[in-house]
């Protein structure tokens, strides 16, 4: 489909977090403020480039809602919705497998962004709890103690979000308040993530590689709820929704 194909291209922006540079004796060492300033960039980066695409998939969206499904079932309404909301992200594929394989026994079904988004923080959430406990059973137990503590305080961020959005009555899951905290904690999360691998890079630890393999997909789903999160007015606006 040429819109996944789209999103797909925007993997090229962020090459700098994803890509795993080969090791050159002329390469410039940077810094721990340096390599800091250089994930507040990329992150910058997630956000903009996600609200150029949310709007190259508004007319995506429309054709979605405006046009009735040839077979009419509530399965295909939450995929068609899924599949539109997901479509904003650097990963649109994993983002709609995991998110779809929650949904199925989420209870009420998903039925607009906001609880979608909410789903992609669970999708993370579990992710990110199955990573640690991989590194916590890892042979180099101690080159993981400050890694496994970044984690941790990824973990909290992440569950911090989704405790953000339990509401009550009467009250908005989301307002624009909330929108910029959990963009905060979110973004948060990611840099905890890449902290954890520059202390085992500084550190000189051969589980490096393995770590940063293990890492990728809590990274992919957290950059997911990142994308989602910077399009989420563009994608209510497009199924004729508000913040609520």
């Amino acid at each position: 489909m040429d819109s996944i194909n789209l999103v797909k291209g925007y993997g090229k922006v962020h090459d700098l977090e994803l890509q795993d540079q080969s090791p050159n004796p002329n390469t410039k060492k940077y810094t721990t403020k340096q390599k800091s300033l250089l994930r507040a960039v990329s992150i910058l980066a997630i956000f903009l480039m996600s609200l150029t695409l949310g709007s190259l998939f508004g007319l995506l969206v429309h054709e979605y809602t405006t046009e009735p499904p040839e077979s009419p079932t509530s399965n295909s309404a939450d995929s068609i919705i899924i599949k539109a909301v997901c479509n904003v992200t650097r990963y649109p594929d994993s983002c709609f497998s995991t998110i779809t394989s929650l949904s199925s026994s989420s209870s009420p079904k998903p039925t607009d962004p906001e609880a979608i988004f909410k789903l992609s923080i669970r999708v993370s959430i579990a992710e990110l709890s199955n990573f640690k406990t991989i590194i916590s059973n890892s042979n180099e137990a101690g080159a993981m103690v400050d890694c496994q503590s970044q984690i941790e305080d990824a973990l909290s961020r992440l569950n911090d979000s989704v405790v953000a959005m339990e509401v009550g009555p009467g009250e908005k899951v989301l307002t624009e308040s909330k929108i910029k905290d959990l963009q905060t904690w979110i973004s948060a999360a990611m840099t905890d993530q890449e902290t954890c691998l520059d202390g085992l890079e500084e550190m000189g630890s051969t589980a490096l590689d393995e770590v940063k393999t293990k890492m990728q997909r809590s990274k992919e789903y957290i950059s997911n709820c990142l994308a989602i999160l910077a399009n989420i007015h563009t994608l209510l606006h497009n199924f004729h929704m508000s913040l609520h």
